[in-house]
């Protein structure tokens, strides 16, 4: 028995619900990465799929909704409490998710037939990607360096991520 349970992959030993080991910056950068391949497929439906339209931009602003409230509430605070010179790319960060989450209200109240969807969801895509490209380029590269335990926080923020919904019901 005791050799059946050392080739038990350890992942499948977890307690249901438990966040996968990742480092914090790798699980923000594959947030990122996962929703920028949701808006350019969303940039392929036609006017006329409108359930489809639908469909993906509620799937866009959940996975925008989790990813921004543990950042928020987990790595931002992290970062600023490590110092350096972080203080105003923590704040920026902070106003561009709210003018995020100000969009993802607005399309989540909206039906796509409506005048602006379209609009809207693109104007939130290209604000997503250049807070992803100072995230990356700027904030994640000084986080690095302040030494913070990464895997902690991806823990934490993965488990966050799981609890968070949509702020509006459908």
């Amino acid at each position: 028995m005791a050799g059946t349970s050392k080739s038990v992959p350890k992942s499948t030993t977890r307690m249901p619900g438990a966040s996968p080991s990742i480092d914090a910056i790798e699980l923000l950068t594959q947030d990122h990465e996962e929703v920028k391949a949701m808006f350019e497929k969303y940039e392929t439906l036609s006017d006329r799929s409108v359930t489809s339209k639908r469909k993906l931009a509620l799937e866009i602003c959940l996975a925008l909704t989790k990813h921004a409230t543990a950042e928020e509430e987990i790595f931002y605070p992290a970062v600023r409490e490590a110092g350096g010179d972080t203080e105003d790319l923590v704040d920026e960060a902070t106003v561009e998710h709210a003018s995020a989450k100000d969009l993802i209200a607005q399309i989540i109240a909206m039906d796509p037939t409506e005048d602006l969807y379209d609009a809207k969801v693109k104007v939130l895509s290209e604000q997503i990607e250049h807070h992803v490209e100072e995230e990356e380029g700027e904030m994640f590269p000084k986080a690095r360096k302040a030494k913070l335990d990464m895997m902690a926080l991806g823990e934490a923020i993965a488990a966050r991520k799981e609890e968070v919904e949509l702020p509006l019901a459908q």
